[in-house]
């Protein structure tokens, strides 16, 4: 039995920038300067750094950099339930947009009470995140509050604040044309899918789409799922579906809500769509175009809504005192065989 004690395990050897100033046989202060752009430093000097970073494969200690700043490149997502539907199309799009802007990307999977969202602030202000981007929900005030003590840009996708910079879709005139598109194929029983959950993404998209109807001379029922997911939209089909005076239209919120509506009522009403009821959708996620679904619904475009997000960022950075903007990202309809 070897009773040698064990030794830990070696953990990563990065090179240093001392061992890189040794190696050119320059300063350690010629070295931070090689690899700052615009810093002041001869030409032969700046190659010798080089090629020794080269030949000892380092790599720039940006967090340490970032702290020695007191600001980091790193921007936060802060998200809850980031994996599920056009949330994840957009985190997406926000990373790779963040990433080409040379920033770093950290995505925090966040539940929605102001505890939890509140602690991931505090974490991205300890790693002193140059900004915080946060998808859906309602930030609590407290995090408003941080983020205008601090001075760090708070973008929202998704939701508005007073004070804060905002990107919204165009909810209420797609809404609007769902409720033309349906009224004009004849509907008169005429219902929309929500969400308990009331952000201010649906219910903009409520409110428009009932408003809509009315003046076109019919009235909307309202239904929500408890969450404006595949679930929510089985449970509103169940409600809307198992009674002799069904719809004979629906507009959902979002495609997921879309999707568990029209597989409940081919599979679980015996409802043809469209022919017993047109379904339409919004978010354009990429399994609406499946023949399992061929639904019409609203494209909202992640990138461009991304771009918006970073643009606002940018003009923070540069102008701390602007007046807040609020973006609205135009959306696309989106005509296939539901609706």
């Amino acid at each position: 039995m070897n009773d040698e004690p064990r030794q830990p395990p070696a953990g990563p050897n990065f090179v240093s920038a001392q061992q890189v100033a040794e190696r050119a046989g320059v300063s350690r202060s010629a070295v931070s300067r090689a690899f700052t752009p615009g810093a002041s430093i001869g030409r032969e000097t700046r190659e010798k750094v080089m090629k020794a970073a080269l030949d000892l494969g380092y790599q720039v200690n940006d967090l340490a950099r970032g702290l020695i700043a007191r600001q980091s490149r790193l921007v936060g997502i802060i998200a809850t339930r980031p994996e599920v539907g056009f949330r994840a199309l957009l985190v997406a799009a926000l990373s790779k947009a963040l990433i080409a802007r040379g920033s770093l990307p950290v995505l925090l999977n966040t539940g929605d009470t102001e505890r939890e969202m509140q602690a991931t602030q505090n974490m991205l202000l300890g790693y002193r995140a140059e900004a915080t981007i946060v998808l859906s929900g309602s930030p609590p005030e407290t995090m408003l509050e941080g983020a205008r003590r601090t001075g760090q840009p708070l973008v929202l996708i998704g939701r508005s604040e007073p004070g804060t910079d905002s990107v919204l879709a165009d909810n209420e005139g797609a809404a609007r044309k769902a409720a033309e598109r349906l009224v004009a194929r004849g509907a008169r029983r005429i219902a929309l899918v929500g969400a308990a959950i009331g952000t201010q993404t649906i219910v903009e998209r409520e409110q428009a789409f009932v408003e809509a109807v009315r003046e076109l001379g019919a009235e909307a029922e309202i239904v929500r799922g408890a969450d404006a997911d595949y679930a929510g939209g089985e449970t509103a089909a169940r409600q809307l579906l198992g009674r002799g005076t069904a719809p004979d239209a629906v507009f959902c919120v979002n495609d997921l809500l879309a999707m568990g509506l029209i597989d409940h009522a081919r599979l679980g009403a015996g409802r043809r769509i469209p022919e017993d009821v047109a379904v339409i959708g919004f978010d354009d996620l990429p399994e609406a175009s499946r023949g399992t679904y061929l639904l019409t619904t609203f494209f909202q475009n992640p990138v461009a809504v991304a771009a918006r997000a970073i643009d606002l960022l940018d003009r923070r950075q540069s102008d701390p005192a602007a007046a807040p903007a609020l973006e609205r990202v135009p959306v696309t309809f989106v005509p296939r065989e539901s609706g």
